[in-house]
């Protein structure tokens, strides 16, 4: 009878491990998948700075947000993680990549040697935007000046380092869904709302997160404590009391309607989104109004 349970024991273990080999298989969007197209520059610039590429990968201490080095550190409760270099450098950038192996990074959180990037860098975001939109972003990066170096590796410590492992992170949290239009609403909310929870990715900092560090669904955008750590809180943006005008104006300049302005992290997503038309910006605080209220989590005394 023992040996029998050992044995049976053993059957479960290797049909486990398989399963979890299968399940953490690091996903991939082949080049057949994408049609020969004219990239559209203009549109990549527009993708660039509302993803927020220089606020993580801009080489630190320097002016030009153009140089995209990388080496900036982001803290969390599994450890620091340091943005690595994009620029069209061949060697310490992306400049060998190809356009597939960019969406695949964006929308699968896949390198091109086919490791599983930590989701520090927040392709659960990118993962809703087009194709052809991150597509024509990576055509403006190689428009970017090339950089030599690369940043330091991830401080993160053992178990957390184990990459396989964030196959089974992504079975959870990734759902492989592009954004999708809802004909109910008007094409402002629908281009705010693509551009909030697609490049924006501003659930990803005013949503409070589970253990296993993924985004609480039922309180998306609902504030909670600062993702880097420490004691900092990012507030609810839900139900907001503002007007859109000065919802808009808080993107372009960075000041809150009391007088006050921002700073910090947010400082730098101010910096990036008063680049967007005006447009752009009205669409995001129309869709950011339009929020309905939820209860985020009480911030600590």
């Amino acid at each position: 009878m023992l040996r029998k349970l050992i044995v049976l024991a053993l059957i479960a273990a290797v049909a486990g491990l398989g399963v979890f080999w299968f399940v953490t298989i690091p996903a991939t969007v082949p080049a057949s998948a994408l049609a020969p197209r004219t990239a559209d520059l203009e549109n990549g610039k527009t993708m660039f700075h509302a993803g927020g590429c220089a606020s993580c990968h801009a080489t630190p201490e320097q002016d030009d947000k153009t140089r995209l080095g990388g080496g900036h550190g982001l803290k969390s409760p599994f450890g620091t993680f340091y943005a690595p270099n994009i620029s069209p450098d061949p060697n310490d950038g992306i400049g060998k990549w190809s356009e597939a192996d960019f969406v695949t990074a964006m929308v699968k959180g896949t390198s091109p040697d086919g490791r599983h990037y930590f989701p520090a860098f927040p392709y659960p975001s990118y993962q809703r935007m087009s194709h052809n939109d991150i597509r024509d972003m990576f055509a403006f990066i190689k428009t970017l000046p090339a950089v030599q170096g690369r940043s330091r590796g991830h401080d993160v410590p053992f178990t957390f380092n184990i990459r396989r492992s964030l196959g089974g992170w992504k079975f959870l949290f990734l759902d492989g869904q592009a954004f999708q239009h809802d004909i109910s609403k008007t094409s402002q909310w629908n281009r705010g709302a693509y551009l909030v929870n697609g490049p924006g990715h501003c659930a990803e900092c005013h949503s409070p997160r589970n253990l296993l560090g993924g985004l609480v669904t039922t309180q998306r955008f609902a504030g909670g404590p600062d993702p880097e750590g420490g004691s900092g809180w990012v507030p609810n943006i839900t139900g907001m009391s503002w007007s859109e005008e000065d919802i808009a104006k808080l993107l372009r300049t960075g000041e809150l309607p009391d007088g006050d302005s921002v700073s910090g992290e947010m400082g730098k997503v101010v910096s990036n989104l008063r680049q967007l038309s005006a447009e752009d910006r009205a669409a995001m605080a129309h869709y950011i109004k339009s929020l309905p209220t939820v209860q985020g989590p009480k911030r600590p005394q």
